[in-house]
């Protein structure tokens, strides 16, 4: 708890956030409402939609800088929209919320991209460090892309491609390929594995990785990286019970091998 205060009273600012535009699809009016006047809060500009089909019409018609999505909705569910927001050229933070306790409903929630999840009933702060965390996430990408777009010829190649083993990865197109072929990552997955392929050798607990890719640290949600862990390994592993990249370090944590 000491830690997540800590992001919520240390971290950005009314006057460090640029205003944001936020599209609350939601069809509980109270739990809408709330996040509404949290956000607002943040100096954020929020829409609000109460059915799938139109916060999907909203999303198709406006710019957003993120998304917190319901999971079941009347018309169109939560799971459908963010099929449908991934399908599209721009990339848009995606916070799920879900009423539902079933770890598959998390699982096909990140699978099919979104960046990260609650379940209800969350409490105030613990919503407001993710958002924080994604915002922060997001202008962190934005000028790294920046960076490397300004980058003359004297800088490493490395800083815009990686090639670890059989992994090829654009940070630039934010891609990835294994053994040749690209594969599928969620945002959160390729920010864990460019994490984990510029600290090789080096051993991160669960709570440093929150820390670090996630944005945030909080008590009881080491099972989130577990889960990213396991996804990941089931992508670039020829052998994800017995990985050649992503290893163990039993009774600390994982790190990245330093032999690819």
């Amino acid at each position: 708890m000491l830690r997540l205060l800590s992001y919520w009273l240390g971290s950005l600012t009314v006057e460090e956030i640029m205003k944001k535009n936020v599209l609350i699809v939601e069809d509980d009016p109270d739990i809408a409402n709330l996040v509404k006047l949290q956000l607002l809060d943040l100096n954020c500009d929020v829409d609000m939609a109460y059915d799938g089909l139109e916060g999907l019409a909203l999303f198709k018609a406006n710019q957003y800088a993120l998304v917190i999505l319901d999971i079941m909705l009347p018309g169109m569910d939560g799971l459908d929209i963010c099929k449908a927001i991934r399908s599209m050229e721009s990339y848009v933070p995606i916070l799920m919320l879900t009423a539902k306790s079933t770890e598959l409903d998390r699982v096909l929630g990140l699978e099919l991209g979104a960046d990260d999840y609650l379940t209800k009933p969350f409490s105030v702060l613990e919503l407001m460090a993710r958002v924080k965390a994604l915002f922060r996430r997001v202008e962190a990408m934005q000028a790294a892309g920046n960076k490397q777009q300004n980058t003359g010829n004297g800088h490493k190649d490395n800083e815009k491609q990686m090639t670890v083993g059989e992994i090829d990865i654009n940070i630039l197109a934010r891609t990835v390929k294994v053994r040749g072929e690209g594969i599928n990552l969620t945002a959160r997955e390729f920010d864990l594995l460019i994490f984990f392929a510029r600290h090789p050798g080096q051993v991160f607990t669960r709570t440093q990785l929150l820390d670090k890719v996630w944005g945030y640290g909080h008590d009881g949600y080491e099972h989130t990286v577990n889960s990213h862990i396991n996804r990941l390994r089931a992508k670039v592993e020829r052998n994800p019970a017995q990985p050649d990249y992503i290893l163990t370090a039993w009774g600390v944590g994982y790190k990245f091998t330093e032999g690819a």
